[in-house]
């Protein structure tokens, strides 16, 4: 590998925050002809330390890496294994083994609360002791004086601020995953549903959503409706997202589909019996099919 100037960090939603960093590492390895290499980790080191944590990924790693290759478009992108292994290196060793022995770092650019290594016993100063390549501590760059943050663009989606987080990430969020075998409830409705899993990636606010839908291999994005949550009335054990996709039909199961939700219209509700269920089902598609007609 030709010496690299190497972003680090965990990126998770590659914001406009961390793209204004790793812009900086472009320029800087286009100035010195060097390559400009991403360097993160898998699975995120809080799922490591925290494994019974809630799913918090805003771009699971499948997404992160469309983000990188459609706004960033780094030489090389390296993903660690966040393993016991890795876990129990110290810096010294991460230095040596990973950014100078793997990568041949000429450049490290990292957050200005950048730590590593076993229990955090790395930090800035740790890596500018090194003399064989430059670090530089990048601030995050603000919005409303306040540092745009993955933390932020949570609470965000969590708060149904769907716009507000959209616009810290610099792109419109969206849920990718598989289609699965569902209960075939929405079918015996009149209202066939994708249904999806979340995996490690971010639940929002549970209730009934105006959506985008994207299908693995076509380009334009459908409408649809989507009910993000447990479904007061059956109860599934995890929370699910089940889109009821406008004017389609076709089989879907084993495809990649692409949900964005664009307004959230109401929260989960449990009705008396299934016609009144129905009769909401709806009312609530009448109410999506104006709002996405203005969007």
């Amino acid at each position: 590998m030709r010496k690299s100037v190497v972003a680090v960090g965990n990126f998770d939603g590659v914001h406009l925050g961390h793209r204004d960093v790793l812009m900086q590492a472009r320029a800087l390895a286009d100035k010195h002809e060097y390559d400009f290499t991403v360097l993160t980790f898998t699975p995120h080191p809080r799922n490591f330390f925290q494994p019974n944590v809630a799913p918090f990924r805003i771009a699971p790693d499948h997404v992160k890496k469309n983000m990188f290759d459609k706004h960033v478009k780094p030489d090389n992108y390296v993903v660690l294994d966040f393993n016991d292994g890795l876990q129990h290196m110290n810096a010294e060793s991460f230095i040596e083994d990973v950014l100078v022995s793997q990568l041949n770092a000429a450049i490290v650019i990292v957050g200005d609360n950048f730590h590593f290594g076993y229990q955090r016993g790395g930090n800035i100063e740790t890596l500018r002791h090194d003399n064989r390549f430059e670090t530089i501590a990048s601030e995050l760059m603000k919005v409303d004086d306040t540092p745009i943050s993955s933390t932020r663009i949570r609470e965000h989606l969590k708060n149904t601020e769907i716009n507000q987080a959209n616009t810290l990430l610099g792109w419109e969020w969206y849920i990718q995953s598989e289609v699965v075998d569902g209960d075939k409830r929405g079918r015996e409705l009149g209202y066939p549903t994708a249904n999806m899993h979340f995996g490690t990636a971010l639940v929002p606010a549970h209730g009934v959503y105006a959506v985008r839908v994207q299908i693995e291999e076509e380009n334009e994005w459908r409408q649809g409706a989507a009910n993000i949550g447990i479904r007061p009335m059956f109860e599934t054990a995890m929370p699910m997202c089940e889109t009821y996709i406008f004017d389609f039909e076709g089989d879907l199961y084993g495809k990649q589909v692409k949900i964005m939700p664009v307004q959230k219209i109401r929260d989960e509700m449990k009705f008396d019996d299934l016609d009144a269920l129905i009769t909401q089902i709806g009312k609530d598609c009448d109410i999506i099919r104006k709002i996405l007609q203005k969007t």
